[in-house]
Order: structure tokens, then sequence, then C-alpha cells
């Protein structure tokens, strides 16, 4: 199955990936609705965002139950899955990880039972910073969390869940104000929907309107597809809460946007608005500017599909060189559980992409692609375009060089394997064997988004991060599986009246048996 867009450039290479897309996160409040169909709709809208994993959680009033399994959201959910999820209210999750490895436990939502008899279930898109100083409040406050669960949503849902004497309101407004990073959450306990977003809105989230109900999804293709018109942004800083009374808005933080500037070059849907932009019609812009900064003698101009479409008819269209085919794709490739073999492997990319030699051959094509992050795509590409007969090939980049790691959402190589790190851009064509190769400006690729380069979040192309790091290089996408070693010495050194960690026969019911069906593997009901 391919992914949720079909794109395929930055996914080539499958023992070498590159940037790795943020997670999809939806809900839907809507009674008289088919709030999991809604939700599934809505998370394969999504796929594009992660693939690693799914899950929902339901609710229809009396209690919530999960489900979630490894795999895209075709493989995790069939027609009497779905139709087992009764309620009137859901949230959903797509995800790559970016905090904790990739494994069932991991999977979200996440969910948890409070001692007041309530159930919060929670999805997450983006990466908090401060995730070694929460798992350390998580064991002082003697909350328990399963020990194969390293990431930073559980400890958040642990969090909103070990305040019994609060509403999750009050608890949300009392713990999100203490969160550092990026994130967009989605969550809810029995009869509420919740969403909030950090203060700088580094990752999206927009709120939706159907006739019997609200939505709130990552992208505003996710709310196409379901029927439910745009409302606006959830704004930086604020909690919404949606339930039989009606919408509430709170402020827990002052907002401060910095909007990723990397959703209109890659991450996003090319159908998605953010920000009152259209995705797609930005990045024709961003390939008009291109064309502009780079010009080249060519015959053709080509994509890498899918990503850098729009980019190249930007360029073709400015350049007045013929837009073309070059590369076709295998639309049935996309993410598989069998390894390819090590002769399919030495092939490459031929597995997704293949060169249209008549269209290629004798002459001097121009490539257009999103990003450079390792360089192992455009090797192969540009190897494949020469051995098809391309007389020259010119790489044209829709964003500047990537020279920096995120730590707020988006698993890009560490900086030693960043191509660009290092290397000048003399270095790079070399490196990927170009005959020439210009990558769009930092003041193009923003002038493009129509947002003022003050509310964006550039910090992967110049290095300056909004939300401050960590000391003492506590942070990356493994962080808790080494933190939680500390935490437990530093607990266990505490004297005997300190906070009881908790015993898995400590855990409420619901959580109770999640715990136990995850030793099987598969997928699991709560």
């Amino acid at each position: 199955m391919p992914r949720g867009d079909g794109r395929l450039s930055q996914d080539l290479d499958p023992q070498r990936p590159g940037p790795q897309d943020a997670c999809g996160v939806f809900g839907v409040w809507g009674p008289g609705e088919e709030v999991a169909k809604l939700t599934y709709f809505g998370l394969y809208a999504l796929q594009h965002r992660g693939q690693e994993a799914a899950g929902i959680a339901v609710s229809d009033g009396s209690g919530v139950v999960v489900y979630k399994d490894l795999g895209l959201v075709a493989q995790v959910f069939d027609e009497p899955t779905l139709a087992s999820l009764r309620g009137h209210l859901a949230i959903g999750h797509t995800r790559y990880s970016t905090t904790g490895g990739s494994t069932w436990e991991n999977a979200q939502p996440t969910i948890r039972a409070t001692s007041a008899g309530t159930t919060i279930a929670l999805a997450h898109n983006g990466n908090l910073v401060n995730t070694a100083d929460l798992a350390r409040e998580v064991s002082e406050r003697g909350l328990s969390t399963d020990p194969a669960t390293t990431s930073d949503t559980a400890l958040v849902t642990a969090l909103l869940a070990g305040r019994p004497d609060m509403s999750v309101e009050a608890a949300a407004l009392e713990v999100l104000p203490t969160l550092q990073g990026a994130f967009s959450f989605v969550f809810m306990d029995e009869t509420t929907l919740y969403a909030a977003r950090d203060a700088y809105g580094v990752r999206p989230l927009v709120l939706g309107r159907m006739e019997r109900g609200w939505v709130v999804a990552s992208e505003t293709a996710a709310l196409d597809i379901v029927g439910a018109s745009v409302v606006r942004e959830i704004e930086p800083g604020e909690l919404i809460a949606i339930d039989e009374d009606g919408l509430r808005s709170f402020r827990f933080a002052v907002p401060e946007p910095k909007g990723c500037l990397f959703e209109y070059v890659y991450i996003a849907r090319p159908d998605t608005t953010i920000a009152g932009r259209n995705v797609h019609a930005a990045r024709v812009q961003i390939g008009r500017q291109l064309a502009k900064e780079h010009p080249v003698e060519a015959d053709m101009v080509i994509p890498v599909p899918e990503s850098g479409t729009p980019a190249a008819i930007g360029y073709a269209a400015e350049s007045g060189i013929t837009y073309g085919s070059g590369l076709v794709k295998n639309a049935y490739v996309g993410r598989t559980f069998i390894q390819p073999s090590q002769t399919l492997r030495q092939l490459g990319i031929r597995l997704k992409l293949n060169p249209l030699r008549e269209n290629i051959r004798g002459k001097r094509i121009v490539v257009v692609d999103d990003s450079i992050v390792r360089g192992n795509t455009q090797r192969a590409i540009i190897r494949m375009l020469r051995e098809a007969g391309a007389l020259e090939v010119h790489v044209r980049i829709s964003s500047p060089p990537v020279n920096w790691p995120c730590f707020y959402g988006i698993d890009f190589a560490t900086r030693a394997e960043l191509l660009a790190n290092g290397l000048d851009n003399e270095g790079i064509r070399r490196s990927i064997g170009a005959d020439s190769l210009g990558y769009v400006s930092l003041g193009g690729l923003v002038a493009a988004t129509e947002q003022p380069k003050t509310r964006l979040c550039r910090a992967c192309f110049d290095g300056e991060y909004p939300i401050p790091l960590p000391a003492g290089n506590l942070i990356g996408k493994h962080v808790l599986e080494g933190v939680a070693r500390r935490v437990d010495a530093e607990a266990e050194q505490r004297s005997d009246g300190g906070a009881d960690r908790g015993k898995p026969g400590d855990l409420p019911l619901v959580v109770q048996r999640m715990a136990a069906s995850s030793n099987g593997g598969g997928t699991h009901h709560s």
C-alpha cells in the first residue's frame, strides 16, 4: 500500500531513510455518527505523517476502549474491528516515532485510568524536549508506567491522570504549561474531546465543524475527507474542550507562533492549508523562485515523485523549460515487512522508481526534489538517469541545505549524518554526482509561505532553535531508555516513606488489560 499521498522522494532507500514525518492526530465528537469510521478515514488522510503504527480510542460515555497495532491504518483496522468500536467520541493516531522506539507499547493513543474512576486517552504529534524532567516527576509522584513504554506521550498521560482531585480540564491547565517542546495533542475522557497546541504552534492542528459535531486534525485534508468544514486553527497556547455543552477555549500560555517551515517543504499534503496558505501553491511558488535563483540550460524538467512535483511545475513554468515525466513510481510499493534480498537491495530505489528511458535519452535533465538529507536518494537517481541516457543531470532542491537536526517532531538524521554538514555546495554536488546543484534560498522559501520569517521555525536550516534545548544531552529518540535507568536508581535511594513507583498488580483494570495483552504481539483491545 502506498503512503497517504504517494510520496516517494525521501523514502526510496529503505536502509537509509530521509526525513521521517511527524505523526498525525485526529479527534471527533459526534453523537449519532460512526466516530470510529470517521477517525479511520481521517487517519487514512494523515497516513503520510507516519507509517509505523496506528490506533483509535472511542468512548460511549461509560468507558474508553483503545485499539492499536504496528502497521499502516489499513493494515491495523478492518470492517469488523471498526464496527466493534462504538461511541460518540473518538481520537486516533498514526505514528512515526520521535521519542521512544517503534514498539507496540509505544503505539498511540496511550490510555490511563485515574483513581477517580475516569479514563484518559491521548495522541500526540510533536516532540517534547524536557522528557527527562517529566520522567523524574512521574517517578517522584509515584505514578506507575508500563516499563516497556518509552514515549513522552505516556508520561504526559500519566501526569494528566495523576491529579485525581481535579477535573481533566483543570489537570490539563496545570500540566500543559510545564511541557517544553512541540506538541499538538488530541485527548479524551468518557465524555469530552480535548485538543491543545504548544505556545509556539510548531506542529499544525486545525478545528473543523460537522453537521452533528466537531473534528480536530493535524491537517485540513483530514477534515475534507470526512466532510467537515474548516473553522480555524487551534491557536498556539490554546486548550479546547468539546462536549454536550459545546466548545470551550482556554489559554494556558502566551502564544509565540513558530510554525514548522518544513511542513511547507515536505511534510504536509499538497491539498492542505496552513496559516491560510495552500501548500501546493506554496510549493509551486518555491519552484518558480528556484528557477529565478538557479537557472540552467536544459531540455526537460522532471520531478522526483511525488513531493518534488509542485516545485518542478513551478520551475518549468518560470524557466520555460518543458515539464515532463522521467521517473515512474511503483504505486504499490510502500511500507513492507518483507526485507529485500541483498541483490534487490543493491538495485536500490528501482523497487520504487524506474526511469522512463524514451523521455530521458539524449536530453539535458533538471531534476527537482524537496530536500537532501544524507544524499543516498539523489546519488541513486542521478546514476539511474545517466544509465538511461541523460546527457546532463542538474539537481534543484526546493529547500535550503538541511544543516541541523530537528528536536520538535521530525526524525532527521543526526548532524554527523547530514550531507550538508561539513560540505559546501560544490562538495555536495560532487558527492551526489550532479552536473550542477542549486538550493532555494531561505529567504525565497520563507517568502513562498506568505508568513513572516519571525513566525516560522527554521531550525533545521539555520540552527536557530526557538524552544530552548536541555543541557546534558538529555534529548533524542531513545532518551527514556537511558533516563528510566537513572530515575529508577534515584527512586531506589529514596527513603521508605517516599512515593511507591507502583507494581503491575496495582494498575487500574483498564491498564492491566492493556499490559497483559501486549505480551502476545499482534493487535490488542484495552
